[in-house]
């Protein structure tokens, strides 16, 4: 059989949607709330945080870092699946955004699973390893400046357990990673990430087509 590929019109993605998410009130709202938002295309969407809360529980994971809140969609998907005890190290430097964040996940009852870290995310990440926090994480999203995916990344291998499992969101970058005349500083640091992953016999890779891309990185 010829291998086929699928076009995701806006009617295949309103049936995706209609057929598939089931999503709790407080993720409802603060995806209506993103939207009035003039930066509300960096939310991720609600069959991709869906998709994340299923790989959490999948690992049953405890210990989690999300790098990149934004307002607080994915890490709520994710607190949400978590068990009582699970928790998430939330790292953006936004207060503004993140205020909205908070207010969501209070009003959600998982505020106590998640802890923010307002400052840079390699500064955190590595007070995290000066800490003796190596190997002690089970899944981490990665949904923040696309230069900084790189470092991210290693500094993440390093906090992730053997089998702990890192999502990247954006690496199909609407198909510019693709196009060899985008030269852009955000396309070229995706370009060259998903070039080195594709190589990394540290992790097992899997490359999707979700959302603007999802690259899922299992650490060996």
């Amino acid at each position: 059989m010829a291998n086929r590929r699928l076009v995701v019109t806006d009617d295949i993605h309103r049936y995706l949607v209609d057929h598939s998410v089931r999503e709790h009130d407080a993720l409802a709202r603060l995806r209506a709330a993103t939207a009035e938002m003039p930066d509300a295309q960096m939310q991720i969407g609600p069959e991709q945080g869906q998709f994340l809360a299923l790989l959490a529980r999948l690992m049953n994971a405890k210990r989690c870092i999300e790098i990149g809140v934004f307002t607080g969609y994915s890490s709520l998907a994710v607190a949400l699946a978590l068990p009582d005890d699970g928790r998430i190290i939330a790292c953006d430097v936004s207060d503004e955004w993140t205020s909205i964040a908070r207010r969501f996940w209070r009003e959600a009852g998982v505020d106590h699973k998640i802890e923010l870290k307002l400052q840079p995310a390699t500064k955190t990440l590595q007070e995290l390893l000066a800490r003796g926090e190596a190997g002690r994480f089970d899944f981490a999203f990665i949904d923040a400046d696309k230069p900084a995916y790189d470092a991210y990344y290693e500094l993440l291998l390093q906090l992730l357990r053997q089998g702990g499992l890192i999502a990247i969101d954006n690496t199909l970058w609407s198909g510019r990673v693709a196009d060899a005349t985008s030269r852009d500083a955000n396309t070229t640091a995706l370009r060259a990430l998903n070039d080195k992953l594709h190589r990394d016999e540290r992790v097992d890779l899997s490359l999707l087509p979700i959302g603007d891309g999802l690259t899922l990185a299992r650490k060996r």
